[in-house]
């Protein structure tokens, strides 16, 4: 394919480039690991639950090298991840050139599917990635990378034993039991918990307030007057569609003195930090993620602009929400400046670690190792994201706070977002999930390799496939 000529040469003609490719570089290599059963079911190498680009990306990576990966989402078929449901923004942040899950692969980043289908010209024209069609082209690479996806199961229970993990799933047709050597944990931003909620909404309806990650349609928003919560790229992107919904006035109130202007995370950026910083000593790794989380990340200035051309918006810094009152059939939002009166208050407050406001977490909850309960940061650096932070091995992997407490809690990986304190950005967001995705695989290889190491051996000693005949030579007298 020639990406030297504007005019697209379409999507077959890219997947037989991709297709090239593969087989010059002899992938997928053949499966190795040895077959098994529990229960009288297949044994899985490899179950992800999460099909969203993580889960993509791993499922890929791990299917390159041999392994048999399933994945597992609640969503519909096309809908897994965030872009189609919850998420709201009009663009990605980052930049359009950034690979993504490619996997080193040239044809399989989002500029090649890009470009054959729209050629240079539109490709050179575009700013930044339409968030739906980030969508779709997530949709192609599951198809063109044969990813093993069984969409609207709900894992409703993790189990690790000693050689396998249990999950029970809840499915169309029913509850049932999939076992697999080793589980992967794709499930996002929220991953091992859920949405932050503040302490100032309990006890008010339900009918008045939601959280920036919830699924809801903003149409019901019309006519009403809206306050937002926050001041992240979740609350403009909140406050940009309840505008464009016709919300009657939209309020976003912003706890600091000021917007953030400057994204610190992107200041790492570096090959050397995505490779490096997993290896660095635990004072350094605390001290740069809790730098970013108080220099918080500014929203898009895209995302801003988009609420501020809007007359009937309002910024109000400086205006942390002290107090929610229910008043009727409207909210009393009391702020050190002001009192609003509202009529829908949208929170876009983040997202938490809570290993307990999560069913299917409820038994291996209590054994796993989190940092907290190995490290305490100086006096001032408290972070409560950061203590909270699962305590992973070099593969993602669990561990267990008490040894011995729950045989097989190591072979749950960690590959969503709250393994960035151990392993630094590589699980979740699009610069180097690339790079997370084959140091999971390349990890979980080394692990089944290592545990069936007597079955390989055996492998070994009854290859028998000659080179040499015998006919080759005539034996001196």
């Amino acid at each position: 394919m020639s990406t030297s000529s504007s005019n697209p040469v379409g999507l077959a003609a890219l997947e037989q480039r991709l297709a090239q490719d593969l087989a010059w570089l002899d992938l997928p290599a053949k499966t190795w690991v040895p077959p098994g059963t529990v229960n009288d079911q297949p044994l899985l190498d490899v179950a992800i639950i999460g099909g969203g680009m993580a889960g993509l990306a791993a499922a890929a990576s791990l299917r390159n090298l041999g392994i048999v990966a399933r994945i597992y989402d609640s969503a519909p078929e096309g809908y897994e991840g965030p872009w189609a449901t919850t998420a709201r923004m009009e663009t990605l942040r980052s930049p359009k050139q950034l690979t993504g899950p490619a996997l080193g692969f040239p044809a399989l980043t989002f500029r090649a599917w890009f470009e054959a289908q729209f050629g240079v010209t539109a490709w050179n024209e575009l700013d930044k990635i339409p968030r739906l069609q980030w969508m779709e082209y997530l949709r192609w690479y599951r198809g063109v990378m044969n990813v093993d996806i069984c969409n609207e199961h709900n894992v409703t229970q993790i189990i690790p034993h000693h050689g396998h993990v249990e999950l029970q799933m809840q499915t169309p047709s029913g509850g049932h039991a999939v076992y697999a050597r080793r589980v992967v944990l794709a499930t996002g931003r929220a991953g091992l918990g859920g949405a932050s909620v503040p302490s100032f909404v309990q006890g008010i309806s339900r009918d008045f307030w939601a959280h920036s990650s919830d699924t809801m349609d903003y149409s019901t928003l019309r006519g009403r007057r809206v306050g937002v919560v926050g001041a992240g790229a979740s609350a403009m992107d909140s406050a940009g569609t309840a505008l464009e919904n016709a919300a009657a006035s939209v309020d976003v109130l912003i706890r600091r003195q000021d917007i953030p202007r400057v994204n610190k995370s992107k200041g790492a950026g570096s090959p050397g930090f995505v490779q490096g910083y997993v290896d660095l000593p635990d004072d350094w790794k605390w001290r740069i993620r809790h730098y970013i989380n108080v220099q918080q990340v500014p929203p898009p200035r895209a995302s801003v602009l988009r609420v501020a051309q809007h007359a009937n918006a309002r910024f109000h810094l400086g205006s942390p929400v002290l107090r929610v009152l229910e008043d009727g059939r409207q909210l009393r939002v009391e702020t050190p400046k002001q009192i609003f009166e509202l009529d829908f208050l949208v929170l876009s407050t983040g997202f938490m670690i809570d290993w307990h406001s999560r069913p299917e977490y409820a038994t291996i909850a209590r054994h796993l190792r989190v940092w907290s309960d190995r490290y305490q940061p100086d006096q001032g650096d408290n972070d409560q994201e950061l203590s909270d932070s699962p305590d992973l091995g070099p593969s993602f992997e669990f561990q267990e706070k008490t040894p011995g407490s729950l045989p097989g809690l190591s072979r749950v990986h960690c590959f969503c977002y709250p393994a960035t304190l151990t392993h630094g950005t590589v699980s979740g967001d699009i610069p180097a999930i690339s790079d997370g995705a084959a140091r999971l695989s390349k990890g979980i290889a080394s692990l089944l390799y290592g545990e069936n190491i007597r079955e390989h051996f055996a492998e070994l000693q009854a290859f028998n496939e000659p080179e040499v005949f015998g006919d080759e030579w005539t034996a001196a007298e």
